[in-house]
């Protein structure tokens, strides 16, 4: 099953404009738009912020495996697999209260995917909605999501200790972001890295994250 709850758009179009609808068709998978489905009032443990949020029930139910696009984010700095979880949520808005990293953190404690995998083929500097496509031709993979993002921080130039959630989720034994506790298999990250360019309000409003 490919599931996903837009926050921007309807789902289903986005599917299509992605060729989400193809590759599903294709391989016989059901696509799903998690903003219909069922939602179940969740409650983190041991919160640093979030102590109650209404889940979509299949994503409570089922084994993740979360596939961001490599993209730069003004509030949280980058958007990957963790904060890709937000997908699932009845109301996205709900987490931009002024403790957006630390609610992301608390999120990942109960929607935390067991694979992720971070499209980094194109990807996207500048910010979350307005970005330019950036050529990296590269993916990520693993079993530890902070440690996924933090690899993929790292590619886009950002040191993942700047990446206030990652921090979080660390904090919570969600993960790791410390580069010196990770192994990457393949390409080293000094051969893929690329100083990606962030837009102006991301300086400002990377305080309110």
């Amino acid at each position: 099953m490919i599931g996903e709850g837009s926050g921007y758009s309807d789902t289903f179009q986005a599917f299509k404009v992605a060729g989400v609808d193809a590759v599903a068709e294709r391989l016989g998978v059901r696509m799903l738009d998690l903003n219909k489905d069922t939602f179940i009032e969740a409650q983190p443990p041991n919160p640093l912020s979030l102590k109650k949020v209404k889940v979509a029930r299949t994503a409570l139910e089922s084994t993740l495996v979360s596939v961001p696009k490599l993209k730069l984010h003004r509030m949280t700095t980058v958007t990957l697999n963790l904060k890709n979880m937000m997908g699932a949520l009845a109301s996205k808005g709900s987490m931009h209260n002024g403790r957006l990293s630390k609610n992301i953190a608390d999120l990942a404690s109960i929607l935390k995917p067991s694979v992720s995998v971070v499209d980094g083929i194109i990807a996207g500097e500048g910010h979350e909605t307005s970005g330019d496509p950036v050529e990296m031709n590269l993916v990520i993979a693993g079993i530890d999501p902070v440690a996924v993002d933090a690899v993929g921080a790292t590619l886009m130039g950002i040191d993942p200790r700047e990446v206030k959630h990652l921090l979080f989720a660390e904090k919570k034994g969600l993960g790791t972001c410390n580069l010196e506790e990770i192994t990457v298999l393949g390409e080293p990250i000094e051969n893929m890295q690329r100083k990606f360019h962030r837009s102006f309000m991301s300086r400002l409003l990377s305080y309110l994250g």
